[in-house]
C-alpha cells in the first residue's frame, strides 16, 4: 500500500513538538534583599550590612547613611531630642529648573527623608556624655548648605555655648545650595563666626567628615574643629579633582582627596572606623575634659 503523501508546509506553519519535563518556575527574590558594594563589587546579603552599620563586611567600605540612621548609630538610644525642628527653608529667588519649582523640590526632599532641612540638631547622649549634636543627611539634596541649615547649624552651636556642652558635628554635603544663590553662601561666614565665639568661650568642638564632605561646608564648619576626625575611604575637598585638574594644567596625586591621603598629611587628626566612632567621641570628650 503506498505511503499517504505529507502535505507540504507553508511559510511560518507552527509545528507542535512533543512536551517536555516540567519546568520549576524560578521563585522571585524580593527586592532590597541583596545589594552590591561599591568598593569590592561583592555581592551582599542587605540585612547583614545594615547591623554591620552600612560598612562592607567585605572590604570595609563604608556607604553612606541619611541622618536618621546615623543618629541611631551614634547616641545612646531614645535620647536625641531635636532643636530647632520648626525652622523651614523656603524659596527666595523664585529658582525653577527642569521644570520644577525649588518649593516643589524641596516637599519632595521632605517626603523621601522625613526632614525639614538637610541637617538635624539636636541633643544627645553619646556613652553617657550629654552632647549638642548636629547631622547632615547626604540623602536630602546630598546634604548642600542652604540658609537653614546654616541658621540650624548656628543655634547648636549658640546652644552649646550657653549650656556648656560639647559639640559634635557629622558632615556630609556636596556643598553650598545654588537654589538660594548668595544667601546660602553667606552661611559659610555665619557659622565660622560663631565657632569663633565659641571657642572663646572654651567650647569644645569635634567634627566628623564622612563621604562626600566638600565646598562650602568644608570651607567653613566642617574644617574649623578643635578635632576632626573622618571615616575611612571618605571624599573630602573643596571641589572636584577634573575642575582642579583643568585649573593647575597639572597631574594630580593618586587619592588625593581621600581621607588617608588627608590624614598624611596633616589635615585631619584621626580616622576612625564607623563602629568605634561612638567609643572615640566619648574618649575624646573625656580626654578635654569636657
Amino acid at each position: 500500500m503506498p505511503e499517504q503523501e505529507q502535505p507540504a508546509l507553508t511559510p511560518f506553519q507552527y509545528v507542535p513538538t512533543p512536551a517536555g519535563p516540567p519546568v520549576r518556575k524560578k521563585r522571585d527574590v524580593p527586592d532590597g534583599l541583596w545589594m552590591r558594594c561599591t568598593g569590592c563589587e561583592a555581592t551582599l546579603y542587605r540585612k547583614s550590612v545594615a547591623e554591620n552599620l552600612e560598612v562592607c563586611p567585605e572590604c570595609g567600605a563604608h556607604f553612606r547613611v541619611g541622618a536618621r540612621t546615623r543618629i541611631g548609630q551614634l547616641t545612646d538610644p531614645e535620647t536625641f531630642e531635636e532643636l530647632f525642628a520648626d525652622i523651614a527653608p523656603e524659596d527666595p529667588l523664585g529658582f525653577t529648573w527642569l521644570g520644577q519649582t525649588y518649593e516643589q523640590r524641596i516637599q519632595k526632599e521632605q517626603a523621601k527623608t522625613g526632614n525639614t532641612e538637610a541637617v538635624l540638631t539636636g541633643i544627645a547622649y553619646i556613652k553617657g556624655r550629654r552632647t549638642a549634636l548636629g547631622v547632615m543627611d547626604p540623602e536630602f539634596l546630598m546634604g548642600s548648605m542652604g540658609s537653614v541649615l546654616g541658621e540650624k547649624a548656628t543655634l547648636l552651636i549658640e546652644h552649646a555655648a550657653e549650656h556648656g556642652l560639647p559639640l559634635v558635628m557629622v558632615c556630609s554635603s556636596g556643598g553650598a545650595r545654588m537654589q538660594e544663590g548668595v544667601l546660602s553662601l553667606a552661611q559659610m561666614g555665619k557659622t565660622a563666626a560663631a565657632l569663633g565665639r565659641f571657642e572663646e568661650a572654651g567650647g569644645l568642638y569635634i567634627s566628623v567628615l564622612a563621604d562626600p564632605t566638600t565646598a562650602g561646608v568644608l570651607a567653613s564648619f566642617a574644617s574649623l574643629a578643635d578635632i576632626i576626625l573622618a571615616e575611612p575611604g571618605a571624599l573630602i575637598g573643596f571641589t572636584g579633582q577634573r575642575v582642579i585638574k583643568n585649573t593647575i594644567k597639572t597631574e594630580l596625586p593618586e587619592g588625593f582627596q581621600r581621607a588617608e591621603f588627608l590624614l598624611e598629611h596633616g589635615f585631619i587628626d584621626l580616622i576612625v572606623p564607623r563602629q568605634e566612632l561612638r567609643s572615640e567621641i566619648a574618649r575624646l570628650i573625656d580626654l578635654c575634659g569636657k
